[in-house]
């Protein structure tokens, strides 16, 4: 049996989502991995006493610790809804001292293989591990690193999503402290901001199937020549079927998503599905469009006719 260790960090409004994903995590390892599990989380909220706690009943290939903490980023830049939780994975090497590694991810996320050839990847004297998102979309994105946060952009900006951390590395260096006084600025995407700062250049390039995010999913859908300059069409294919989908954007358990039929998949197979609010989702949907106001609908049509279309032609190759 092998060991991997797995970090997350969320409250009490992500339990449900972060059940689905946990149970995606241990459904979809191979038979000799076991999964050793932190749930970092602020004492504020007691998840120890949430469906969270049930997972190891479920499944026997893992074991759940959670670390609750206090004063810790407190009073931390919100933005779009995403709690000051999302720093707490930047704490890591002093809340998790029994690894020198370890994976970390969101829990907006669907797990669809096995994670042990991600946290065999050596890192050597780099803190993370990543997907870089300069890939995608890559003027925008470098034009941020270097304008609005002042690094250099050549040695790529990465998603915070989904990281292999190396805790001994970054407790070598103490760059928690580096961490936490970077955390009292307002960055617009906080956690991941502070990381590509403090770390500019001490990144590992992980492959596009370890964070299949929003971004990334459309520039291989969208721009897959642009994509070949850097990746292999078998590197592409494969983050697409096997790659761990990021919902970093709209969530399918409030709504329409991209990859809305793989989030939905996984709820049904976890341990934790609930016909009712299932049928309460859909039920509350079926005509969602018919109940908007006019105004509504003229948007959804503009956004079609301007925005859809376009996206249509491109891949078709006009």
């Amino acid at each position: 049996m092998r060991t991997i260790p797995v970090l997350f960090t969320f409250d009490d409004k992500l339990v449900l989502p972060a059940c689905v994903c946990i149970s995606s995590l241990l459904q979809s390892a191979a038979p000799e991995t076991f999964y050793d599990i932190f749930i970092i989380h602020s004492d504020k909220y007691n998840l120890s006493k949430t469906d969270i706690a049930k997972i190891p009943q479920h499944f026997s290939n893992c074991r759940l610790t959670f670390r609750p903490i206090s004063g810790e980023f407190v009073g931390g830049y919100e933005v779009r809804g995403i709690p000051e939780t999302c720093y707490y994975r930047m704490l890591a090497p002093e809340l998790i001292p029994e690894y020198d590694k370890i994976l970390y991810s969101d829990v907006d996320v669907i797990f669809r293989e096995d994670q042990t050839k991600y946290y065999d990847v050596e890192l050597g004297t780099n803190c993370f591990g990543g997907v870089d998102k300069s890939c995608g979309i890559r003027r925008p994105v470098m034009d941020y690193a270097r304008n609005v946060l002042g690094i250099d952009p050549s040695h790529g900006f990465y998603n915070s999503g989904n990281l292999l951390i190396n805790l001994k590395q970054i407790r070598e260096e103490g760059l928690c402290a580096k961490f936490r006084e970077l955390g009292k600025n307002n960055y617009r995407q906080q956690d991941m901001d502070i990381i590509n700062i403090a770390c500019n250049g001490r990144f590992h390039s992980m492959p596009l199937a370890f964070c299949l995010a929003i971004d990334i999913y459309r520039m291989i859908v969208l721009h897959r020549d642009e994509m070949l300059e850097r990746y292999s069409p078998e590197e592409l294919d494969y983050a697409l079927e096997h790659g761990i989908v990021h919902y970093n954007g709209a969530k399918p358990w409030n709504g329409w998503s991209h990859h809305f039929d793989i989030w939905w998949e996984a709820y049904r197979k976890s341990p934790f599905f609930d016909e009712e609010f299932y049928l309460d989702f859909y039920d509350s949907r079926e005509d969602e469009l018919d109940r908007l106001p006019l105004k509504k609908r003229l948007k959804v049509l503009a956004r079609y006719f301007f925005v859809g279309r376009r996206r249509d032609k491109s891949l078709l190759g006009y």
